[in-house]
C-alpha cells in the first residue's frame, strides 16, 4: 500500500471532521462571539492578554504538541502495527481528543478562565474540586520532571540544540516587544522578518554549538538543569506576551516546516521510481512475530495502545493548556473553536506522519534497535522523506531532531506557568500582587527541582535516567486526567441543561482505559507478580494505586453530581449588554 494514499486520506478525513463534526460541536456548546472572553473582561497585561489568533494558535499548538504525537505513534506502530495505531489516531483525535480540548477551553472561558478543577468545584462540589486540584498538581509535577530531565539531557548531548534554543529565547523576546510596540503592524511583515531569523538561528547553532558547558555537581546535565529551572521561573512570572507567547509561536514554525516538508517529500517520492516509499511494516504485529525477533511485547492491545498514543489522539495535558494559558488569551469563542479543535486535528496529522516513519520500514528485528529512542526513528524517517526533495538525508535528520527537541522546552515552560496558576488558585493568592507570582512559581518548581538532582537506579543498581524512572506512571496519569477533564465537561453540560452524550461517551472510554491500565500496573508492581519476597507494592505500584483510588473518588463524586438539581446557564458578559446573561 502507498504511504501517500494513507497520509492524504488521513488528511482528508481530518479536514472533513473539522468542517462537519466541528459544526456539530459548535452547536452543542452554543458558541457565540457576543460573549466577552476573559482575555477582555479580566485583562491585566500579564496573564489575561487578548492576542492575535495566529499567535495564540502557535502558542497552543507548541504547548500541547511536545514530543507526544511523535513518541507514542512510533512505539505503538512498532509493537502493534500501523493499522490499529492509525485508527486510534483518527478516531481519537476527532471524537475524543478534539472534544476534550475544545470542551476544556470553552468550559474555562465560560467560567472566568478557571481550570478544570474550578469547573469541577462549581458543578460537583468543593470536595471534587480539591481532589481535581490535587490530581492535576501531581500530573503537572510528572510533566515538569520528565521534560526537565529530557531537555537537560538533550542540551548536554546536543550542543547545537542548546545553542539554537538559547538564541530562540533572545529572538522571542525581540518578537514579543515588536508585537507589543507595533500592535497594528501586518502579521505577514513581522513573519517575513522573524521566521527567516528563526531558521538562521538553527543554522547558527550548527556553526557555534555549545559543546563544553560548565559542570554542576560534576555533570553538564546538572548545569543545564539549573539553567532550565531559572528559565522556567522567568517564563512563569514575566508577562505572557513578552516570552512565552512569542517563543512558542516561533517554535511552531519548526514543526510546521517538518510536517509540510515530510508531506511534500512523500508525494514527490511516490512519483519518483528511484525512491521506494511503500508501506512494508505489517498492519498488525503479533506477539509471536515479536518473539521471533527476540523482542519482548509491551502489553495487550487494550489498554496499552490507548495509553501509548496519548497526544496524537487524546491527552489530559491538553486540558491544562486549554483551561490555563490559552483561555486567557483567546479573543472570541469562534477563535476558541479553531484553536481548541483545530490544533488537536493538526496534532493528529503529525501523529500520522510519525506513524508513517515506521510504516515504510522493513519488518525485521533491526527496526527495533532504536526502540529506546523513538525520536531517532521519526527523525530518520523525516530525513528520508525530505531526501526526495533533494535535501541531504543527514540534514533532514538533524532538522527533525531539533524540531522535536525544541518542543520539549515549549512544553516545559508552559507547564511551569500552569502549575503556578494552580498553586495560586489553591492558596487563593491575588494574581495582581507580583510577590504572589514569585512565591507561587517557587512552590511550583520546588519539588521538580529537588527530584531533578537526585540519583535513581534500576533493580540491578545501575544508574537510571529520572524520566525513565517515572515514565510508566506518567502515561497512565496523563490519560486518566483526560478522562477526568471530560468528566468535568460532561457534568457541566448536564447540570446546565445542555446535551452531553457526545462528551459522556469519550469520557467513559478514557476512564475505562486508564483505570484498567492502572489496575494492571498495580498488579505488575506488587508481590503477586514480583514474588513473596517483594514488598506488597513497590514505589510505582504505590503511586498507581493512589491514582486509582483518587480517580475512583472523583468518579463517585461526579455520579452524585449527576443527581443534583439543574443550574442556570453560566454567568457570562455579552458585548451588547453590561450585565451577565443569567445571574446566579
Amino acid at each position: 500500500m502507498s504511504l501517500v494514499l494513507v497520509l492524504f486520506s488521513s488528511f482528508a478525513v481530518l479536514l472533513i471532521a473539522f468542517r462537519y463534526y466541528g459544526a456539530f460541536l459548535r452547536k452543542r456548546f452554543e458558541i457565540s462571539d457576543d460573549i466577552v472572553p476573559p482575555s477582555e473582561s479580566m485583562r491585566d497585561g500579564v496573564d489575561f492578554v487578548p492576542t492575535n489568533p495566529f499567535v495564540v494558535f502557535g502558542h497552543h499548538f507548541s504547548s500541547i504538541a511536545g514530543a507526544g504525537p511523535i513518541v507514542g505513534p512510533v512505539i505503538a506502530g512498532l509493537y502493534f502495527g500501523w493499522l490499529p495505531a492509525l485508527l486510534w489516531i483518527l478516531i481519537g483525535s476527532i471524537f475524543i481528543g478534539g472534544v476534550h480540548d475544545f470542551g476544556s477551553l470553552i468550559a474555562s472561558m465560560r467560567h472566568k478562565a478557571g481550570t478544570v478543577a474550578d469547573v469541577a468545584r462549581h458543578y460537583m462540589g468543593k470536595t471534587a474540586g480539591r481532589l481535581f486540584l490535587l490530581f492535576i498538581l501531581l500530573a503537572l509535577v510528572y510533566v515538569i520532571v520528565v521534560f526537565l530531565d529530557l531537555t537537560a539531557d538533550t542540551f548536554a548531548k546536543e550542543g547545537n540544540v542548546a545553542s539554537s534554543s538559547l538564541m530562540f529565547m533572545g529572538l522571542a523576546l525581540m518578537l514579543g516587544l515588536v508585537l507589543r510596540r507595533f500592535a497594528g503592524f501586518p502579521m505577514w511583515a513581522v513573519l517575513s522578518l522573524f521566521v527567516p531569523l528563526l531558521f538562521f538561528c538553527v543554522w547558527l547553532g550548527e556553526v557555534y554549538p555549545i559543546n563544553e558547558a560548565p559542570t554542576l555537581f560534576g555533570t553538564e546535565k546538572s548545569f543545564w538543569t539549573a539553567v532550565l529551572l531559572v528559565y522556567c521561573f522567568l517564563a512563569s512570572v514575566i508577562p505572557v506576551w513578552l516570552l512565552l507567547q512569542p517563543r512558542d509561536f516561533l517554535s511552531s514554525f519548526l514543526l510546521y516546516a517538518a510536517i509540510l516538508g515530510a508531506g511534500i517529500g512523500l508525494l514527490v517520492g511516490a512519483l519518483r521510481p528511484d525512491i521506494h516509499l511503500a508501506i512494508q511494516w505489517p498492519a498488525m504485529v503479533g506477539k509471536s512475530e515479536l518473539a521471533g525477533f527476540g523482542v519482548a511485547p509491551i502489553g495487550f492491545l487494550f489498554p496499552v495502545l490507548f495509553i501509548t498514543i496519548a497526544c496524537g489522539a487524546c491527552s489530559g495535558f491538553h486540558s491544562l493548556v486549554s483551561s490555563g494559558t490559552t483561555a486567557r488569551q483567546v479573543k472570541s469563542e469562534s477563535q476558541a473553536f479553531q484553536i481548541g479543535y483545530g490544533a488537536m486535528l493538526i496534532e493528529g496529522f503529525v501523529a500520522v506522519i510519525a506513524l508513517m516513519t515506521v510504516a515504510f520500514l522493513v519488518f525485521s528485528g533491526d527496526a527495533f534497535a532504536d526502540k529506546g529512542n523513538p525520536v531517532l526513528v521519526f527523525a530518520r524517517g523525516v530525513g528520508t522523506f525530505l531526501a526526495a526533495l533533494g535535501l541531504p538525508a543527514e540534514t533532514g535528520v538533524h532538522f527533525a531532531t531539533l524540531a522535536v527537541s525544541t518542543f520539549l522546552l515549549t512544553t516545559l515552560d508552559t507547564c511551569t506557568r500552569l502549575t503556578r496558576y494552580l498553586v495560586q488558585d489553591g492558596l487563593r493568592m491575588d494574581n495582581r500582587r507580583v510577590g504572589n507570582r514569585y512565591l507561587a512559581t517557587t512552590l511550583a518548581i520546588g519539588l521538580p527541582a529537588l527530584l531533578a538532582f537526585l540519583k535513581f537506579t534500576d533493580a540491578t543498581g545501575n544508574p537510571l535516567p529520572l524520566w525513565k524512572a517515572i515514565w510508566p506512571i506518567f502515561g497512565a496519569s496523563n490519560q486518566l486526567l483526560a478522562g477526568l477533564a471530560l468528566l468535568a465537561v460532561t457534568v457541566w453540560l448536564k447540570r446546565v441543561g445542555r446535551r452531553f452524550v457526545f462528551a459522556a461517551i469519550p469520557m467513559v472510554f478514557m476512564l475505562a482505559v486508564t483505570m484498567v491500565a492502572l489496575g494492571l500496573m498495580v498488579y505488575e508492581h506488587s508481590f503477586l507478580k514480583l514474588g513473596p519476597d517483594a514488598p506488597v507494592l513497590d514505589m510505582l505500584g504505590s503511586i498507581a494505586a493512589a491514582l486509582f483510588v483518587l480517580g475512583c473518588l472523583i468518579v463517585a463524586t461526579a455520579c452524585k453530581a449527576f443527581g443534583l438539581v439543574p443550574l442556570n446557564r453560566e454567568s457570562v458578559v455579552r458585548a451588547d449588554v453590561s450585565s451577565p446573561r443569567i445571574s446566579r
